[in-house]
């Protein structure tokens, strides 16, 4: 019960945020979109090497990065891509953690997943799909990043075979509903809620082969109708964030640092959405802070 309250709390208090018919905002700053109220948020402006970003929650040095798990990125496929130091992944755990259970006919809500606080790992997830940058295919396999996408049919349609090919790179990638059009569900009805769902579940499931079990509402915008309408088009959870990628930093919804089970934000995005950046670079630097701060990257299906 304890950990129910501490999932489910706060997240329907997530109404005031940025609207984008393809994307999850207007620009690059997602701070108004974290999963939960955001508290002691920081800017995307802040300078990449400071010193506190890199600190663990705890202000402690981080530990050193463990070696990674078998099967992961090749022995050089780090200094290809501007890291310093291979990355280090969480091998598949022996026992799921417990998830607290939804009420009838609804989903569970997730924005952080119940790892022994020891344990630091965290699980990169990908919004959206409007960016279908080759190089970031070649990154991606290289490296063997496991991300979770969610796909917005309206923006990731026009080529679902990019995204075919991120989940085939043996990363263990998978795909997932992110709607049909990238409403704000909280205005609409439960029936035009439950055609955004379905109809996205539908289109998956035709394209890719199976029913995506797991959903994340536009810009983090749920209420009880979207729960109900998410079981009933067959999703096992909802899942939200705690952390976001900005260009160059993480922006988070508590505290200053990551924190072990924390699930990531980032978004498939170009140097138009990321002012000149491009979602390699940007994904660089959101794994060097990961590695700053001594964690070890997740398969977030592997927990649920």
């Amino acid at each position: 019960m304890k950990h129910a309250r501490r999932f489910v709390a706060g997240t329907l208090a997530a109404g005031a945020l940025a609207l984008s018919l393809t994307g999850c905002g207007d620009s690059a700053d997602s701070s108004g979109r974290l999963g939960r109220t955001t508290q002691g948020t920081e800017s995307a402006s802040k300078d990449p090497k400071s010193s506190k970003d890199s600190r663990g929650a705890d202000g402690a040095e981080p530990s050193a990065p463990a070696t990674p798990a078998p099967g992961g990125a090749g022995d050089e496929a780090y200094r290809k891509w501007g890291l310093t130091a291979p990355l280090a992944y969480a091998p598949k755990p022996a026992q799921k953690p417990q998830i607290p259970q939804a009420a009838p006919g609804k989903v569970p809500v997730i924005d952080r997943i119940p790892v022994p606080a020891g344990e630091k790992v965290v699980f990169l997830t990908f919004d959206d799909g409007a960016e279908k940058d080759p190089e970031f295919l070649r990154m991606a396999a290289d490296l063997k990043l496991p991300i979770s996408m969610f796909l917005t049919h309206s923006v990731a349609s026009s080529d679902y075979g990019h995204f075919e090919k991120l989940r085939d790179n043996g990363s263990g990638s998978t795909i997932n509903n992110h709607t049909l059009t990238h409403p704000n569900l909280r205005t609409l009805s439960f029936a035009a809620q439950k055609k955004e769902i379905c109809g996205q579940q539908d289109h998956l499931q035709q394209r890719f082969g199976t029913r995506p079990p797991l959903f994340r509402p536009p810009f983090g915008n749920y209420n009880d109708d979207t729960l109900r309408a998410a079981s009933e088009c067959g999703v096992s959870s909802l899942v939200l964030w705690r952390v976001s990628m900005q260009i160059n930093n993480f922006q988070y919804a508590e505290g200053s640092a990551l924190h072990p089970g924390d699930i990531i934000l980032a978004h498939f995005r170009g140097p138009a959405e990321l002012k000149g950046t491009t979602e390699t670079q940007m994904t660089t630097r959101m794994l060097q802070r990961i590695q700053e701060q001594g964690y070890r990257i997740g398969r977030l299906e592997d927990y649920l």
